[in-house]
């Protein structure tokens, strides 16, 4: 072997060294970048994602657009959109929104000082993710009472509340909301603004579910008060599986049967039995007083079964229960109890004159916070300090344990409350 062949062979032998060491020193890189990324990944493949729209507490929404839903301008719909931008998880069609509002003490004088209000208004759309909308009546004063004031909370929104307003609103709640079952068919009946949950229900029906047969039932006096009418027509015209029913208690001159309105009255059992089909159906109801008084009842007495009757009243106590919500047995109060309110220093004897614990502490000239007097937005939420509390129905807010809400409650032995 020459000089030069050795000198070759060496120079081969330290050209293969060096490229195992650079390959070494590259897979060890690659390993250690590689290997930790992949980790970091499959974490967060497997993580559940937060729902990116749902908040806790108060969150700011902006007013951009307003627009009236009837002739006579009496019902107005609110378009919001969130403040800081980020996207809005899906609610069930049915459901409510709850409001913080700064209210002079007397809306007509804006020199008044301000007082915060609670109250609750249902979305009157179908989920979308980018903003809400709730349509709101404005409450006139009592016809028997004139020298009454106009409900608060809708005179300020009709008066106060424009386009570019930043309201504080709480995330969608309620118990209230449509059974995503299709099989089942679905009767709406509203009474007045009754309809706005049932544009949440039928909106969202039409548009996931268009197949699925729909009963519309929507009384009001006459078309000045017909909300959505355009709307309404469109969608029946559209959808072969949804039925309108509108029903006129009082029509105008101008009023037309069969193009404005379907039937004359108001909606009662004798309608329903002669216009629906045989057949199991899924009732949702929402009306004042007087209506979801009687037309609920009916249901129940023409064998309606309990879990397919779903109802939401304008205020509380509105329907007669067929069952205490306590889990508690229910008593006959034979005699007066003992309430006491350990912050105010008093103890009253409940004698069952009062609707509620609310009306009962009014009446004794309590202050207590309070916002819907109908268990949804949780305003008179207390902390029950001992004893026990029945409601006649269950509250639509999801009460936190050791608390009442004293709006719907009634007690059923001494309490202590911390108020």
């Amino acid at each position: 072997m020459t000089v030069a062949q050795l000198l070759a062979y060496i120079a081969v032998a330290l050209l293969l060294q060096v490229m195992a060491g650079v390959a070494f020193a590259m897979w060890r890189r690659l390993s250690t970048t590689v290997g930790p990324a992949s980790a970091g990944m499959e974490d967060v493949v497997a993580a559940p994602s937060a729902p990116s729209g749902a908040w806790s507490g108060w969150r700011e929404f902006r007013v951009v657009r307003r627009e009236f839903e009837d002739a006579a301008q009496t019902q107005c719909s609110f378009h919001l959109q969130p403040v800081d931008g980020a996207p809005l998880t899906p609610y069930q069609p049915g459901q409510y929104l709850t409001f913080s509002l700064k209210v002079p003490g007397d809306v007509a004088a804006a020199s008044v000082a301000e007082r915060s209000i609670t109250r609750c208004y249902s979305l009157s759309d179908r989920p979308d993710p980018t903003g809400y909308r709730i349509t709101i009546k404005r409450v006139p004063p009592p016809e028997a009472q004139p020298g009454l004031p106009p409900g608060v909370s809708s005179e300020y929104f009709h008066d106060r509340v424009h386009e570019a307003d930043v309201l504080q609103v709480k995330a969608p709640s309620g118990h209230f909301f449509i059974d995503p079952d299709a099989s089942v068919p679905a009767v709406f009946i509203a009474g007045g603004i009754g309809i706005t949950p049932m544009m949440s229900m039928l909106r969202w029906c039409v548009a996931e579910q268009p197949e699925r047969r729909v009963h519309l039932y929507y009384g009001v006096r006459c078309s000045s008060d017909h909300a959505f009418k355009p709307l309404l027509q469109d969608l029946a015209a559209a959808h072969p599986a949804f039925k309108l029913n509108v029903v006129y208690g009082n029509p105008g001159v101008d009023d037309v049967l069969a193009r404005d309105y379907q039937h004359v009255g108001y909606i009662d059992l004798a309608l329903l039995r002669r216009t629906l089909p045989h057949g199991r159906h899924q009732f949702y109801v929402c009306g004042p007083p007087p209506m979801m008084r009687s037309l609920v009842p009916a249901l129940r007495e023409w064998g309606v079964q309990a879990d397919d009757i779903h109802f939401e009243a304008f205020g509380p106590a509105s329907v007669r229960p067929t069952a205490s919500a306590s889990n508690e047995p229910s008593v006959v109060i034979s005699a007066s109890m003992a309430v006491r309110f350990s912050r105010s220093g008093r103890t009253l004897a409940w004698d069952g004159q009062d609707a509620n614990l609310l009306d009962f502490a009014e009446r004794h000239d309590l202050a207590v916070d309070s916002g819907c007097r109908s268990g949804s937005c949780g305003a008179c939420q207390t902390r029950l300090l001992s004893g026990v509390i029945t409601y006649a129905d269950k509250p639509d807010h999801d009460i936190p344990k050791g608390h009442c809400l004293l709006c719907v409650g009634k007690p059923q032995s001494a309490l202590v409350l911390e108020a």
